[in-house]
């Protein structure tokens, strides 16, 4: 009977376009179990926004510090608000990259969008809500420069990329840092999205390449009109 009556609900949710998933088979929840696994005490969370990733990562359990890097100005000032009342959450107001110096940063419409790199027609058609509608200069800064102002000695730490296409170049920027990274968590392309840019199974093998294996692998950004898959969120772990 009940078995029947899940059935049921999930077939009544398919009507709207909703379908239930177990928790434990989330990417959030997952996340949760490795920072658990590894022992984690220090999050750096690239491309913050306005704080949405931070903020999960405090309902889902975890305690440690957590140092977010977001480059917009707008999105920047909602971060240091939200992140203003816990004092193990600090915020950097950067772009990370390959070099240290200023940059451009493209604007999106819906921000979290925002790259250094020029957006291809393949994502506007995918969410046209992404379009680019100005630019602003902003410091970008290679993580090994800052590794030794963030990274304690004891700290286990858990590297989180969502930068828009300039994951390889985040990825060679923190060369250094990786080498005691237990755990990193990145959003891929399927397809050329940004101009420039390094696809999902060239991050796979340059991730490969420093002793990562892949955990856990999630749909993320789909094309509204195909319902194709666009990007993939992978959690990598250092291997055994």
């Amino acid at each position: 009977m009940i078995r029947m009556a899940k059935a049921a609900v999930r077939a009544l949710l398919r009507r709207f376009d909703v379908d239930l998933r177990r928790y434990s088979d989330t990417i959030r929840s997952r996340r949760a179990d490795i920072l658990e696994e590894n022992g984690i005490t220090l999050v750096l969370d690239a491309g913050a926004n306005v704080g949405q990733y931070a903020t999960s990562l405090r309902e889902t359990g975890y305690a440690g510090r957590i140092v977010s890097f977001e480059p917009l100005q707008a999105a920047y000032a909602e971060l240091e608000k939200r992140a203003a009342s816990d004092d193990a959450w600090e915020c950097r107001h950067m772009a990370l990259g390959d070099s240290d110096g200023l940059a451009e940063i493209n604007i999106a419409a819906n921000s979290v969008s925002s790259s250094l790199l020029p957006m291809l027609p393949r994502h506007l058609k995918g969410e046209p809500a992404s379009s680019y509608v100005g630019s602003q200069e902003v410091t970008r800064r290679r993580l090994d420069s800052l590794s030794s102002e963030l990274v304690g000695d004891t700290d286990n730490v858990y590297l989180k990329l969502d930068v828009q296409g300039f994951e390889m170049q985040t990825l060679r920027g923190a060369a250094g840092t990786l080498e005691g990274v237990r755990a990193t968590e990145v959003e891929m392309s399927v397809v050329p999205l940004y101009e420039g840019q390094a696809l999902w199974h060239e991050v796979i093998a340059y991730l490969y390449s420093l002793g990562f294996e892949l955990a856990w692998l999630e749909r993320g950004f789909t094309d509204e009109n195909s319902g194709r898959i666009l990007q993939l969120d992978g959690i990598f772990v250092r291997g055994s």
